[in-house]
C-alpha cells in the first residue's frame, strides 16, 4: 500500500549522501493480486474539457495524457500533463468512477494499477476505475532536482532542490491535485466519484470532498491523515506509542519478554536521554561492526514496525535485554529499521522532489514563513519545548524534531502562500480503515476524523500497522469494503484473532539463562538453545524478506555468524554458519521451513555435538557425549512456529511487482 512517509530521521546538519537517497520507499507489502495488467502507456490527444481515450491493453483499459493548468487560478501560465488510465465497467448507469489515490506524497499510482483493481473489486461492478499519476509523479511531469543526487546537509540540500525546481514549486500542493481531480472528472464526463485514498491519499480525498461535496458518492480512507496534517512534530504518533505497546502485549503476550513493556519503554527512553547505547552488530557478511542507538533510534524502530512487524515483535524482549545490560538485540533492531525510515527514499516511480515540495510548501510549520533557516530552527525548538509532556509519550522534544518533518524543510524557501485551515467536512458516506498498531497514522487520528463526518464508519483492524488493505492477514478490512459497497454498514470491530507476529522472548544473555528442554542440565539447555537459534534465524530472514520485497542472500546473526536462505527442490531452506544467538553457542547446518534438518553445535558454553530435527519437532543425536532422543513440539505448541510466516513471506516475493 502507499504510505505517508516520515522524516529522514537525522538532524538538520546531518549529511545526506546519494546512497541514502536510493533506499526503498516506505511501502507495505501488497495483498494477493487477482489481476495482473501489463505496464503499457499510450498518450491520447486530449484536454480536461473532453478526454480522448486510447485502448492500451485488454478490452477495458484505456489511457490518455491530459493537460491541466499549472495554476488553476489562471494567474501563472503553464500546464502539467497528467498520465491517466481508466478501466471501464460493463455498465455504468450512474456515471460514477472510483478514483485511486496513492500515498507519499510523491508516489505514482499507475504502477500500482493491479493492486487498485484488486482492492476496489467490490466497487467496480457498475463503476469505472480512474487512476492517474498525481502531478509531479510517475508519468505526470515528475519533479526532480539534481541536488538530491549530491551530498550535503539537509538545510543546503532542500534549499538547492527548491531553487532548481524554481517558481513552479508553488503549484504542487494538495489543493492543486484536488483541482486536477475535478478537471479529470469533468473531462471524462463522470457525475460523481468514489475516492479511495491510502495514507497521504486520504488527505487528498478529504480535501476533494470538502471542495466538491456534491460530486462525492463515497469515501474509503485507509490509514487516515487528518485534513490539517501531518503534524510537523508527529505528536499523535508519540502519544500513541505506549498504547500500541500495551496492545502488542495484551493477554500476557509479552510474558516471555518482559513483565511490563510500557515501564521498560519509559526507563529505556530515560536512559537514552543520558547517552547512547553502544555495541557490535553483525553484518550480512558476518563481520562485527560497532553501532549506537539513541532515543530517536528507539522511536525509529517503533515506526519501522508499521511496515515490518517482525521488528515490533522483537522490541519488547530487546528493550528488556538492553535494560539488563545486553544491548545487542536492540542494536540489531536499530540497524534493521534504518532502511524503513526516511523521507527521501524512493523507487523510480516515486518523486523525492515532489515529496519535499508538497511537504515544505503546504505543511503548517512552527515558524515564521519566509524566515531564515537559523530563525526557523530557533522557533521550532521553542515550539517543541512547549509541547505538553503527555503528548510525546516517553520521548523528549528533540526526538519530535528529529523524526518529524522539521529537518527536511528548514532550508526550503517557500513560494506559495501559507496554507489555510481546513473547513468542516461534508456528510458524505464514509468508510475509514485503520490499523490498531499503526504509528504513522494512529487509530486515534482516524477516530477523530470519524467524529467530524456525520455517519462515518471506522473499522480498526487489530495486529495491523500502516496501510491496512495491503498488510492485514485476517481479511476484516477487505470484508468491510465489500459490505460497504454492497450497501451495508460494516461492523465497527473485527473478530478477535491471534497476532501472527506475536512478541518474541527476551534473548538470553548466557546459556545458563536458557530453560532446558528435552533433557536436563547442559545438554537440555543446549538443545533448547539450538531450537531458539533456528527460530531467531528464521525471524531474521522473514523480516528482511518483508523489508526488501525479496529473499535476502544472507543475514547476520545476533552475536556472530550468518544465515543464508535458498530454495531447493521447491522447499525453502536456511543454512546457518556459526550462527550465534545464545552467547558462546554456535550453530551450523541446514534446516527447512518445517524446522527439519541437521545442526552441528559448537562453542565454549555448548554441549558440543550434532542434532537432527524432523518436521514433528522430534530431536535425535549426540550432545556433550550423550545420546539425545526427545520431542520439543509439545511444549512449544508447534513443531516450528516460524515456518508458516517464512513460507508466506517468501510467497509474496513471487507475486507480480505491482504495489498499492
Amino acid at each position: 500500500m502507499p504510505s505517508y512517509r516520515v522524516g529522514l530521521g537525522c538532524r538538520a546538519d546531518a549529511t545526506v549522501t546519494p546512497r541514502m537517497l536510493s533506499r526503498r520507499p516506505l511501502l507495505a507489502l501488497p495483498t494477493a493480486l487477482l489481476l495482473v495488467l501489463a505496464v503499457l502507456t499510450a498518450p491520447g490527444a486530449a484536454s480536461a474539457q473532453g478526454i480522448t481515450w486510447v485502448p492500451c491493453g485488454g478490452s477495458v483499459r484505456e489511457c490518455a495524457h491530459v493537460q491541466v493548468p499549472l495554476d488553476h487560478s489562471g494567474r501563472t501560465p503553464g500546464t502539467v500533463t497528467l498520465a491517466v488510465e481508466r478501466y471501464r465497467a460493463p455498465s455504468n448507469p450512474t456515471r460514477t468512477a472510483v478514483v485511486g489515490l496513492a500515498g507519499g506524497p510523491g508516489q505514482a499510482a499507475l504502477p500500482l494499477r493491479a493492486s487498485f483493481v484488486e482492492t476496489m473489486q467490490a466497487a467496480l461492478g457498475e463503476r469505472d476505475l480512474l487512476l492517474f499519476d498525481q502531478r509531479g509523479t510517475g508519468g505526470s511531469g515528475p519533479l526532480s532536482c539534481a541536488a538530491l543526487n549530491q551530498a550535503g546537509t539537509l538545510v543546503s540540500l532542500s534549499r538547492r532542490c527548491a531553487l532548481q525546481i524554481g517558481a513552479r514549486r508553488a503549484f504542487y500542493r494538495t489543493p492543486d491535485t484536488v483541482a486536477d481531480i475535478e478537471a479529470l472528472r469533468a473531462g471524462a464526463g463522470y457525475e460523481r466519484l468514489v475516492l479511495f485514498g491510502v495514507s497521504y491519499g486520504t488527505k487528498v480525498a478529504l480535501a476533494y470532498a470538502a471542495a466538491h461535496p456534491e460530486r462525492v458518492e463515497a469515501l474509503v480512507l485507509d490509514s487516515v491523515v487528518l485534513p490539517e496534517g501531518p503534524d510537523a512534530f508527529r505528536r499523535s504518533t508519540f502519544k500513541a506509542t505506549p498504547r500500541i505497546l500495551r496492545d502488542l502485549c495484551v493477554r500476557r503476550a509479552c510474558a516471555r519478554a518482559t513483565p511490563n513493556v510500557r515501564s521498560d519503554l519509559r526507563r529505556l527512553a530515560a536512559r537514552l536521554r543520558k547517552g547512547r547505547l553502544r555495541g557490535p552488530v553483525v553484518t550480512p557478511s558476518g563481520r562485527r561492526v560497532q553501532a549506537t542507538i539513541d532515543q530517536a533510534g528507539l522511536a525509529q524502530i517503533l515506526l519501522a514496525g508499521d511496515l515490518n512487524p517482525t521488528l515490533r515483535a522483537e522490541l519488547p524482549g530487546s528493550m528488556r535485554a538492553a535494560l539488563r545490560g545486553d544491548p545487542a538485540p536492540l542494536l540489531r533492531l536499530g540497524a534493521r529499521s534504518t532502511g524503513l525510515i526516511g523521507g527521501l527514499q524512493s523507487e523510480d516511480a516515486d518523486s523525492d522532489a515532489l515529496f519535499l515540495t508538497t511537504t515544505c510548501e503546504e505543511s503548517p510549520f512552527p515558524w515564521t514563513r519566509g524566515a531564515s533557516p537559523s530563525r526557523r530552527a530557533r522557533e521550532a525548538v521553542a515550539a517543541a519545548q512547549r509541547i505538553p509532556r503527555g503528548q510525546l509519550g516517553p520521548f523528549s522534544p528533540s526526538v519530535a524534531i528529529e523524526l518529524g518533518t522539521v529537518p527536511l524543510c528548514l532550508g526550503w524557501p517557500t513560494a506559495s502562500p501559507a496554507p489555510t485551515p481546513p473547513g468542516p467536512l461534508p456528510a458524505v458516506r464514509t468508510l475509514a480503515l485503520n490499523g490498531r498498531m499503526d504509528m504513522r497514522t494512529p487509530a486515534e487520528d482516524a477516530a477523530e476524523l470519524a467524529r467530524r463526518i456525520p455517519g462515518a464508519r471506522l473499522v480498526v483492524v487489530p495486529h495491523t500497522g500502516h496501510s491496512v488493505l495491503g498488510s492485514e492477514q485476517a481479511g476484516c478490512a477487505a470484508q468491510a469494503v465489500a459490505t460497504f459497497f454492497a450497501g451495508g454498514m460494516p461492523e465497527a470491530s473485527c473478530p478477535r484473532t491471534d497476532n501472527p507476529y506475536a512478541p518474541t522472548p527476551k534473548p538470553p544473555p548466557s546459556l545458563g539463562q536458557v530453560r532446558p528442554r528435552g533433557a536436563g542440565g547442559r545438554v537440555g539447555r543446549t538443545l533448547a538453545a539450538v531450537r531458539a537459534t533456528m527460530s531467531d534465524a528464521a525471524r531474521q530472514v522473514i523480516g528482511e524478506t518483508l523489508a526488501l520485497g525479496r529473499v535476502p542472500r544472507r543475514v547476520g546473526g545476533l552475536r556472530a555468524g550468518t544465515v543464508t536462505a535458498y530454495t531447493a527442490g521447491g522447499r525453502i531452506r536456511l543454512r546457518l554458519r556459526n550462527y550465534e544467538y545464545v552467547p558462546r553457542v554456535k550453530v551450523s547446518g541446514t534446516f527447512d521451513a518445517d524446522g527439519a534438518g541437521t545442526l552441528r553445535v559448537s562453542g565454549r558454553s555448548a554441549a558440543v555435538g550434532t542434532v537432527t530435527f524432523d518436521a514433528a519437532g522430534n530431536a535425535r543425536g549426540r550432545l556433550g557425549g550423550r545420546r539425545v532422543a526427545t520431542s520439543l513440539a509439545a511444549s512449544s505448541g508447534a513443531a516450528f512456529a516460524e515456518g508458516r510466516l517464512l513460507r508466506k513471506a517468501v510467497e509474496r516475493t513471487r507475486r507480480p511487482a505491482a504495489r498499492l
